[in-house]
């Protein structure tokens, strides 16, 4: 009888050893599955299409840009200097309109109209690389 419990244990072992050795497998492509890096955005496509996808996620954060509009234009000039961007013409709009973005802010209503128009112009030139990048 012991030879019926030694061979019952073992194949418990055995069961169990399977049973944790398929858990961590799944475990493990789940973990390579869903890791890895990525941006909140999920970044995909050319690397124009990538720096319009930043300009535009930095541009969407902030506040409201009718309802504030130097408190949006201060609260971007950081966030759009610190973008990585490959593209030259992207990354020459972007430090535009983060120049623009900074006077605009800094006049807190002394000569704001000459800055709104810069600032204006400096966006339609973001939004013909990026379309709908720009507020």
């Amino acid at each position: 009888m012991s030879d019926w419990t030694s061979s019952g244990a073992r194949s418990r072992r055995r069961a169990v050893t399977g049973a944790m050795l398929g858990l961590t497998t799944l475990w493990a492509l789940a973990v390579t599955g869903c890791g890895g890096p990525r941006s909140s955005s999920g970044l995909q496509g050319t690397q124009r299409q990538q720096a319009c996808t930043a300009v535009a996620d930095v541009l969407s954060d902030g506040p409201d840009p009718t309802a504030d509009p130097v408190g949006y234009a201060e609260a971007q000039v950081l966030p759009l200097r610190q973008l990585h961007i490959s593209q030259p013409a992207v990354r020459s709009a972007v430090d535009q309109l983060a120049a623009a973005y900074q006077a605009y802010s800094v006049s807190k209503g002394v000569d704001t109209a000459a800055d709104a128009k810069k600032v204006a112009a400096d966006e339609e030139a973001l939004n013909a690389l990026c379309p709908g990048a720009a507020p």
